[in-house]
């Protein structure tokens, strides 16, 4: 006996109900809560962005850079000499100076764009970014007849210092210091003009970072696109010093 196909009821396909405004509207809620969701957590373990405000890391990082930050830095990655990090102001850094991003249109579109998956660089304007110099228990010093910086008594070449124009020193400003238990040395790439731990001796950390502090470890020059690049914590730098006794 042969039977004849079933009949195909008027709003529905293949027979199956056709879910017409409600399903549109319930995948859509599940695609928002699950892009909130990932958003969260992005921006909770993993990646954030940064805008750069001032020219302290010239010629690494330039006025208007947005940095991508690796947030598994110091929690699941521990931190490395020469590593650039974001951090919260430890208490007395900023004294309110910050400059706000440009908003022309297409920064504040991708700024936008950036928002909806965590990214977004507005809640930036209370962290700095710097270059580990010391690491716990190291002993720091400047300068040497060289103009050089040592760690742990060995001299160190950085390549990616800004100098004062006529000088060798890699600091206009002598110091010679032991880096506290669970905390950093941190210094600016552009030494002349930069506000880092050496400045900051009266403050409550007395200039040195708290690790707990850290936000993570910038890896890439993510904006414009003219300047994308990524990150080096120039192992060949500090491949000789020795670890602190400490």
């Amino acid at each position: 006996m042969v039977q004849s196909p079933p009949r195909t009821v008027p709003g529905r396909a293949g027979g199956r109900p056709n879910r017409g405004a409600w399903g549109f509207l319930r995948d859509l809620v599940v695609i928002v809560v699950v892009a909130v969701l990932a958003s969260f957590l992005i921006k909770t373990f993993l990646i954030r962005s940064f805008f750069i405000p001032s020219e302290s890391m010239q010629n690494t990082l330039q006025v208007g850079d947005r940095i991508l930050v690796n947030e598994l830095v110091p929690g699941v990655i521990p931190l490395q000499r020469g590593d650039v990090v974001v951090f919260k102001d430890p208490g007395g850094w900023l004294k309110g100076d910050y400059t706000p991003p440009p908003s022309n249109p297409v920064e504040a579109a991708g700024d936008w764009v950036l928002s909806l998956f965590g990214l977004s660089t507005q809640d930036a304007n209370d962290h700095l970014v710097k270059r580990v110099i010391g690491l716990p228990g190291d002993h720091v010093t400047c300068c040497n007849a060289l103009g050089q910086m040592s760690v742990n008594g060995t001299p160190i070449d950085e390549p990616y210092v800004v100098k004062q124009a006529g000088s060798s020193a890699v600091s206009g400003v002598p110091f010679d210091i032991t880096v506290k238990k669970d905390s950093l040395w941190v210094m600016g790439d552009n030494r002349y003009n930069s506000e880092d731990s050496r400045f900051h001796p009266d403050t409550p950390t007395k200039g040195f970072v708290p690790i707990s502090d850290v936000v993570g470890r910038a890896f890439v020059v993510s904006w414009p696109v003219s300047s994308w690049s990524w990150l080096s914590d120039y192992p060949e730098t500090f491949a000789g010093v020795r670890a602190s006794s400490r």
